[in-house]
């Protein structure tokens, strides 16, 4: 009894951590799937990003993926619906007028650590080769 018990439980768990979850993920693909229209931006499973145009008759998707250039698309080789970034706003904001001032970033320039240690032993190293003409070169 305790064994029927103990494989009923591992099937329960095997439910709970492999197939419920495949389900949902196959769920979320078909909604995402069904809800593109023409206007979105797209990544198929390929890599390729463009925008749908429109969907044809055999409900496949002409997506334009450059200026002119349009590719016939499977719905179900779409991977995802790319959503408009909203920061293009906020940068154009950001961005200062070019009065020919220097910046912040012109004016100082940060050395990685340790560039003027290495500078500096350099320096050390051929003052004591002019210094002592009889030392051994260092290789």
């Amino acid at each position: 009894m305790a064994s029927l018990i103990l494989i009923v439980a591992m099937f329960a768990l095997l439910w709970v951590l492999l197939i419920r979850p495949q389900r949902q993920r196959t769920a979320n693909q078909q909604r995402l799937i069904e809800s593109i229209e023409p206007g979105d931006e797209i990544l198929t499973v390929g890599g390729i990003y463009g925008i749908v145009e429109e969907i044809d008759e055999e409900d496949d998707l002409v997506v334009e993926i450059a200026e002119g250039i349009q590719v016939r698309v499977s719905r179900r080789a779409v991977a995802a619906v790319v959503k408009p970034e909203e920061d293009e706003d906020d940068e154009e904001e950001d961005e200062e007028p070019d009065d020919g001032a220097e910046t912040e970033s012109e004016e100082a320039f940060d050395e990685p650590d340790g560039v003027g240690t290495v500078n500096d032993r350099e320096d050390e190293v051929r003052d004591e080769a002019a210094a002592d003409p009889t030392a051994a070169p260092r290789s």
